[in-house]
């Protein structure tokens, strides 16, 4: 019997960590499909429902879940209903949700209450926003985890959940930055038109519990980077609330020197970090991807508070231009000796051991909480 694996997508970023996992499982035997929704199916945010689409021997389904302007309870309401009408048709025999997103939270809720076992991606994670308590809560709603360090397993015991549940496999997304992308910086360059050789990164998102000031924030940092004369990518925040504030800002930039995109193919941003001189914003590739490539990076505000456990990893406030003056001057073109703390890049070859094992199909779906003795 062949096994059938649904995993469901709702970001960029999260299909650069699920992509792994499910070519390894395809090329494994099983089944593999995706629930494609949230800002996959978003013009603004460069429709990349496409690179999906581009995964060959996968099967896709595609759900809007939003309308612009849609508020996360009404998200997690409309995407409940949608994966849940999905789950009843197709009847997969694991889920496989990532993170701390609210299309995640939507799919490991449908899997526990329809006894589907779900296996989460990268929790036991800390960041110190809205975010974590999105992470936490699959967590609680899922079967089975698979973390990226031995800090994350030990966070997710301290939740409850049973050791033999818990696989540290590392960071997924890892495994493509471990290898060659299969583009040149030339080939990337041409592309998507980037005019310059040397540049920064910068990608820096609303934090929901923020707001408010994300406006404010973002044209303070951006008019740090401005003033330092130097060249960067900028790829365009995601679409939680204070998203339109910083859409604003990103206007109002000098087009010779500030190349913007709403997404890029997951392969041409690698090679792209592989290749920049720094990189800025909050991101989580800011604290998991720079750092195995050795490359220096400011992780600005909050949203990752907590995550960063590397020397190539520095912070600051938005708002403090002389510590964004410092770390441009010091640490550009800089390359640091790689951090393997969320693992080396086979997190996928793992991943596919465990689902090939007869043991892990066997294991009951009544939770019960472990206490830690």
């Amino acid at each position: 019997m062949t096994r059938s694996i649904l995993f469901l997508t709702g970001t960029r970023a999260d299909f650069g960590k699920l992509e792994p996992l499910a070519t390894a499982c395809r090329d494994a035997g099983f089944a593999v499909s995706f629930f494609v929704t949230g800002m996959h199916m978003l013009d603004r945010y460069g429709l990349t429902k496409i690179e999906v689409h581009r995964l060959p021997g996968v099967t896709v389904h595609e759900f809007l879940n939003q309308r612009p302007g849609d508020p996360q309870d009404i998200i997690l309401a409309k995407t409940v209903v949608g994966f849940s009408d999905y789950v009843t048709e197709t009847r997969p025999d694991l889920v496989v949700v990532h993170g701390d997103r609210i299309e995640a939270l939507a799919g490991a809720l449908v899997a526990a209450t329809n006894y589907v076992p779900c296996a989460h991606i990268e929790g036991g994670e800390v960041s110190g926003t809205i975010d974590e308590i999105y992470r936490h809560c699959n967590t609680k709603l899922a079967s089975h985890h698979f973390v990226s360090s031995q800090d994350a397993r030990r966070r997710v015991m301290a939740m409850g959940e049973p050791e033999d549940k818990i696989h540290v496999i590392g960071s997924p997304e890892l495994d493509f930055h471990a290898g060659p992308s299969g583009v040149t910086l030339d080939q990337v360059r041409a592309h998507y038109d980037i005019p310059f050789s040397e540049f920064g990164i910068v990608v820096f998102h609303p934090v929901t519990s923020e707001q408010a000031s994300m406006g404010a924030q973002a044209r303070a940092l951006f008019d740090g980077l401005a003033a330092s004369g130097r060249n960067f990518i900028v790829i365009a925040p995601n679409n939680d609330p204070g998203s339109e504030d910083i859409f604003a800002v990103l206007d109002t930039l000098p087009k010779l020197r500030f190349r913007q995109f709403p997404s890029m193919r997951f392969n041409h941003f690698s090679e792209l970090m592989k290749n920049a001189a720094v990189m800025v914003g909050n991101s989580s590739a800011g604290v998991r991807e720079a750092p195995f490539l050795g490359l220096p990076s400011l992780d600005i505000g909050t949203r990752q508070t907590n995550r960063a456990q590397s020397e190539s990893v520095f912070s600051c406030a938005a708002t403090d231009r002389a510590a964004i003056d410092t770390f441009l001057t010091i640490q550009w073109g800089r390359r640091h000796a790689p951090h393997t703390g969320f693992g080396e890049g086979r997190a996928a070859d793992r991943f596919a051991a465990i689902l090939q094992n007869g043991s892990f199909w066997q294991q009951g779906l009544q939770k019960a909480f472990q206490d830690i003795a």
